[in-house]
């Protein structure tokens, strides 16, 4: 690493969040309370990237792109739930085009991840299962995955699951597109 002038730089970390915006109200905050908001932030990125990072490596493994991911957890629920689904539920749940789903669905068919069957009550219309095979890996990857996650949320107390869940939902608000992100 390049050794910078101003300082010892490798032993030095990389904060992702800027600690002097202008946009920040720091208002009754002690400089301890300002740090300890920048190090929730930083463990959140560091888990969006953790998360990412198994995200990734669950779509190499199952050998899909994202969206088909997207569309066999759904498919997956629904079927955990005696819920039928369509191409068009897929297409809600992707957020793709008609012939975007079209391709996403014969791609799952030829990789033998998903069956087309006839819905039970409407002959215009195929159903979609996800198979046993692709049923059994996403358990035995996915699955445990979530099993661990589960672990670490029962593992605090009630009160600081209270605590997190009113956080994340604050987060939600927080990412809703505002001004001129919203109207793009």
């Amino acid at each position: 690493m390049h050794k910078s002038t101003r300082g010892r730089a490798e032993e030095k970390e990389i904060r992702y969040f800027a600690a002097d915006s202008d946009l920040i109200d720091r208002t009754g905050l002690s400089e301890g309370e300002i740090d300890q908001c920048y190090r929730v932030l930083e463990a959140l990125r560091e888990w969006q990237v953790a998360s990412r990072t198994l995200s990734e490596a669950s779509n190499r493994y199952m050998k899909l792109n994202e969206s088909d991911m997207r569309a066999i957890r759904m498919m997956i629920r629904a079927q955990d739930q005696d819920q039928l689904v369509t191409p068009k539920d897929i297409a809600r749940e992707v957020g793709i085009s008609s012939a975007s789903t079209t391709k996403l669905v014969d791609r799952l068919v030829a990789g033998g991840h998903v069956i087309r069957v006839p819905h039970p009550n409407d002959r215009r219309t195929t159903c979609l299962e996800v198979t046993e095979a692709t049923r059994r890996s996403a358990h035995d990857t996915i699955g445990r995955q979530h099993a661990r996650r589960f672990a670490a949320v029962a593992a605090i107390s009630a009160d600081e699951r209270a605590a997190v869940i009113r956080f994340l939902r604050g987060m939600v608000d927080a990412d809703a597109p505002q001004g001129e992100l919203a109207s793009s």
